[in-house]
């Protein structure tokens, strides 16, 4: 493992990014952030594939240090530098064939990581679950741009208005992955495919990749400012505070709209 908690592990072309922080459910702390953005935009891999360590994928920021931390959330930065997320803006921008390798629970930005991602192929034990709103928030910029994509606007609205967690099966019945394997099978599974992407010309993978990007998406950065710029009002609001407050105590929150 390394000291941020990510541990890169190359298979002749493709590369493996395992999230390792399994005693705290892979969750991601500002160091683990930076280490993932640095690690995708420094690879020469044909094709990544990133998983998670222990039982789960990423159960998203890690609250104590992220939201709960001394200083609070970084509301003076994002109000005065609204942009794209850095790991989220080397997910969403590299060339190279991206597949989650979803293992156990990704929820909250776990998810958001797992949609950012070309393809996703969950273990039997996957679940996933767009969190923010019970933290009184909104997702990052994939539970907005991307997600309606893969399930359509009415289960995409469902999963971000209520934060439920759903399992593998419904997961793939919807068309949020693109396959169920047996758990013990994910990563043989994940890799195979990754080796037969990592076969093609890579020229020509990294090509339809950005055509993908043109043809389907959204101005990330654009969407990225708003985000951010939300973010920074909801981080002020009580609403906030109590679903950071309530998960840190283990009971259910109470919400006011202030």
């Amino acid at each position: 493992m390394s000291d941020a908690g990510l541990r890169i592990d190359r298979h002749g072309d493709v590369e493996v990014l395992t999230l390792d922080r399994p005693e705290a459910h892979n969750a991601l702390t500002l160091e683990l952030y930076d280490a993932l953005e640095q690690a995708i935009r420094d690879t020469t891999a044909r094709c990544l594939v990133v998983t998670g360590a222990g039982p789960s994928f990423c159960s998203g920021d890690d609250v104590k240090e992220v939201m709960a931390g001394p200083s609070g959330p970084p509301t003076e930065s994002l109000e005065r530098s609204p942009r794209l997320t850095p790991a989220a803006d080397a997910l969403l921008h590299t060339d190279v064939p991206v597949i989650a390798a979803v293992n156990g629970a990704a929820v909250g930005w776990g998810m958001e990581l797992a949609l950012m991602a070309d393809i996703r192929i969950a273990s039997d034990r996957a679940k996933f679950g767009e969190l923010f709103v019970l933290r009184g928030l909104v997702s990052d910029v994939a539970g907005l741009g991307r997600l309606a994509q893969l399930v359509g606007r009415e289960n995409a609205a469902t999963l971000l208005f209520t934060g439920a967690v759903i399992d593998a099966e419904r997961a793939e019945r919807i068309g949020m992955v693109s396959s169920v394997v047996d758990h013990d099978e994910l990563l043989f599974v994940a890799m195979a495919l990754a080796q037969e992407i990592a076969a093609r010309p890579p020229l020509a993978v990294r090509a339809i990749k950005r055509g993908l990007r043109q043809a389907l998406d959204p101005d990330w950065n654009e969407l990225g400012s708003w985000v951010s710029s939300t973010l920074a009002e909801l981080f002020r609001t009580d609403d906030h505070r109590e679903g950071v407050q309530s998960f840190l105590e283990k009971r259910p929150p109470e919400f006011t709209g202030r």
